[in-house]
């Protein structure tokens, strides 16, 4: 795999947003008078922002303004579109958000964690790595979260991606909706998704989880969405972007002291924008596997970024500057994020 993609293969193409418009040029000027714009995606690993979005938080806070709302698919897209100005703020997994940190200037910035755990490899025939050779797996993107940690652990397991020269593993990046189709249909073996993808691939398709993500990580804790922003927008628009942190950290607090509770409200808000909420049965699996936190995890971005490294996604592995938990500690009081 050459290291040397360009930024628009691994950011991804144009998002279609929730007005239906497809554009990856600044539509809207920066400042205190224009839109705030947050991107997040229809996972209930955005959880925080599902809420928020379905029970009208984002427009309600002091000091937010007028907030726009765009919905993506995966997190190179959404990463592009920050990188163009026609995002301010995004939920998205740690692996687009380090690609672009290092391919873009070291612009972007995690302003807070969000989630924690929910990513797995469900497969349906084979119950070793050993067993997947000659098989065909996905993951949600190219160069997403998910996508990296499926072919590190593939090699680490020492099977080969298959190209046209040969290969173990044929690794397929398609969207989250188009794997649990394919899976349905017996196309692929198994997919390395982001919840509830995961749960719902084992509730309608059967199978197994082959990795559970949080067994290869200390204390089995790593990010799977994280609040980025860049350094422009901290720059020009921080009492907003403290105003929406301060929504944020009180989602992640309403989540922790009713899980139960909070996770219905996601289901309601999931089910609002793919017209599809989860049984109980699987939304109760799915967040079984996820832990809310403020913690973007620095000791895992960083192995995440040695592991795009080793893939040949990114030319270097050095992150530091990419943390900027400093509003973060204003909305808290100086309280550690956990």
């Amino acid at each position: 795999m050459a290291s040397a993609r360009p930024l628009s293969l691994l950011l991804g193409v144009c998002a279609v947003l929730l007005t239906g418009v497809t554009s990856c040029k600044k539509d809207t000027p920066s400042g205190a008078n224009a839109p705030l714009r947050v991107a997040f995606f229809p996972n209930i690993t955005h959880a925080q922002a599902l809420v928020a979005n379905a029970e009208g938080l984002f427009g309600s806070q002091p000091g937010m303004g007028h907030v726009e709302v765009r919905q993506f698919n995966a997190g190179p897209a959404a990463m592009e579109a920050l990188v163009a100005g026609s995002v301010d703020v995004a939920y998205v997994g740690p692996g687009p958000a380090i690609n672009t940190y290092l391919k873009a200037g070291k612009e972007l910035r995690i302003i807070a964690g969000a989630v924690n755990g929910g990513a797995v490899l469900v497969v349906k025939n084979v119950k070793t790595a050993a067993e997947l050779k000659g098989k065909k797996l996905a993951t949600p993107q190219l160069g997403n979260t998910q996508d990296i940690a499926l072919r590190h652990w593939l090699k680490a397991q020492k099977l080969s991606i298959a190209t046209d020269a040969g290969g173990d593993v044929q690794v397929i990046p398609i969207s989250n909706p188009d794997i649990l189709a394919q899976y349905l249909q017996g196309a692929i073996e198994g997919a390395w998704v982001p919840e509830p993808w995961g749960a719902r691939m084992l509730a309608e398709g059967g199978g197994h989880i082959l990795v559970d993500e949080r067994d290869l990580w200390p204390d089995k804790r790593f990010p799977t969405t994280v609040v980025v922003t860049t350094k422009k927008v901290l720059e020009t628009q921080r009492p907003r972007i403290a105003a929406l942190l301060g929504i944020h950290v009180r989602l992640t607090e309403r989540w922790r002291a009713d899980p139960a509770a909070f996770a219905t409200s996601v289901n309601a808000a999931f089910g609002q924008l793919t017209r599809k909420p989860l049984p109980a049965p699987v939304l109760q699996d799915a967040f079984s596997r996820l832990e809310p936190s403020l913690d973007p995890v620095p000791a895992a971005l960083k192995t995440s970024a040695e592991h795009a490294k080793s893939l040949g996604f990114i030319p270097g592995d050095d992150v530091a500057g990419l943390v900027d938990l400093s509003v973060l500690d204003e909305v808290r009081g100086g309280a550690k994020p956990n």
